[in-house]
């Protein structure tokens, strides 16, 4: 058991250091919760864990090998992502210019108007979080370089071992990332109702959105 112990401190101390790290994924889920509160922050944070197990999958399998392998695959994958992140911005920042009703007027509105900055669903928050980092082949590539490092041989199958590794790794982001987006909603409550002040948060989530498109256009494999 001590043996154990000292072999996975590390792993748990770089895990948990990287989890804390400022990056894309902090980003998103920060200005989701800032933007439309804590349940469709903590369902944002729900789907990058749940993509981010997707490449320890299909790393465990040895698929995330050809990303790191094929320059096209590799492009493939990060236009993808790029073309989705930038939909995702301009469909916020279209949002946050809609007209708002309030009251009866509503009956006049088309079905698909957008009444609010702040009428995302638990599921749209899960879905574009799992789709955020699917279509980020740089999550594959980290998953790839960084589990092997504690992968050891004596202690079993190595697709195993990457499973339990790389679920440890999620583990650990889904509790930091959590966190943070308990004390984002907590401090988004004061300006809660600000129509105004949504707006302009809205505005800002897309032009993060379109920011990171950015950022994942100009990575290199």
């Amino acid at each position: 058991m001590f043996d154990l112990l000292v072999h996975y401190t590390p792993f748990l101390i770089a895990a948990f250091l990287l989890n804390i790290s400022p990056g894309p994924d902090m980003a998103y889920i920060v200005g989701q919760t800032a933007v439309h509160g804590r349940k469709v922050g903590l369902f944002s944070t729900l789907g990058v864990v749940s993509g981010a197990f997707v490449h320890v999958v299909a790393a465990a399998l040895g698929l995330s090998a050809i990303l790191a392998t094929s320059a096209l695959a590799f492009a493939i994958v990060k236009w993808v992502g790029v073309a989705y992140l930038v939909w995702l911005g301009i469909g916020a920042i279209r949002a946050s210019f809609a007209k708002k009703h309030t009251g009866s007027d509503t009956r006049d509105l088309p079905h698909n108007t957008t009444l609010s900055p702040r009428n995302a669903t638990a599921f749209q928050a899960w879905r574009q979080g799992v789709m955020i980092d699917v279509l980020n082949p740089k999550v594959a590539i980290f998953f790839m370089a960084f589990l092997p490092q504690f992968v050891d041989p004596a202690q079993g199958h190595g697709a195993v071992q990457f499973l339990i590794l790389g679920s440890m790794v999620n583990l650990i982001g889904l509790m930091v990332e959590s966190t943070i987006v308990l004390l984002v909603a907590a401090a988004a409550v004061r300006i809660k109702g600000h129509n105004k002040l949504g707006a302009w948060l809205q505005r800002a989530l897309g032009a993060m959105f379109v920011a990171l498109g950015a950022r994942l256009a100009i990575s290199q494999q």
